[in-house]
């Protein structure tokens, strides 16, 4: 159940005065009504991620026009050109099919879109993304430069959903180690500069282990409620 805008507010602002300077928080708007976006909005948050395309394209039409919309779900290639006009940055690019795509909608309206690519570093095999020698093949090509209207921000990845501290930890400094070692090796110019890792039940670690991004959803609105 979405939580009441006073209590929105309040877990917001607690969130947002516990992060470090570098440390963006996406706020999870999924499942959530308007409303809610609006309480959290009228608190000076501008960031939110959904993960449906459709839910995305109704709410950025319906809200202020200065939200930053993220979108953080699995995409699939079909669904790129609904939001290619207006989306700031899609977290979970897992495919160099999708890459092209998603290229190929930036470049007809006239923008470059910032993408994020996917790692794949949980134990779960249900999660999406590179693997690193599929990554590291994509680069080593250089193929990756021939996408002129996409802007490869950084990585995103997801931990394996367990109580188990030691083993989240070690997946977030493995995707630390690898962005580190592209920064280095394969993106140079400064744009990649975002590690996104990090949810409402381990965004603490994530940030620890080098985070520059968390995206929270359950902690600030409240269960999701699923139709």
């Amino acid at each position: 159940m979405t939580a009441a805008p006073e209590d929105i507010i309040a877990k917001l602002n607690e969130i947002k005065t516990s992060l470090p300077a570098q440390v963006t928080l996406v706020a999870v708007s999924k499942t959530h009504p308007n409303e809610a976006i609006e309480a959290a909005y009228g608190e000076g948050q501008r960031v939110f991620g959904e993960n449906k395309v459709q839910e995305l394209v109704d709410k950025a039409a319906a809200l202020p026009k200065d939200i930053e919309w993220h979108l953080i779900g699995h995409l699939q290639t079909n669904k790129v050109k609904y939001i290619a006009s207006f989306v700031h940055l899609i977290h979970a690019v897992d495919s160099e099919k999708l890459l092209k795509e998603i290229n190929k909608r930036a470049a007809q309206e006239n923008r470059v879109i910032n993408v994020l690519l996917q790692m794949h570093i949980a134990e779960e095999s249900s999660k999406f993304g590179f693997d690193e020698s599929e990554m590291m093949a994509l680069l080593d090509s250089g193929r990756i430069a021939d996408f002129e209207n996409i802007s490869v921000a950084g990585l995103m990845g997801m931990a394996t959903f367990t109580d188990d501290e030691n083993q989240v930890r070690k997946e977030f400094t493995s995707l630390k180690n690898t962005f580190d070692l592209l920064k280095a090796d394969h993106f140079k110019d400064g744009a990649f500069n975002t590690l996104s890792m990090g949810m409402s039940g381990d965004y603490k670690l994530a940030i620890e282990e080098g985070s520059t991004m968390i995206r929270v959803g359950s902690s600030i609105f409240g269960v999701r409620e699923y139709s």
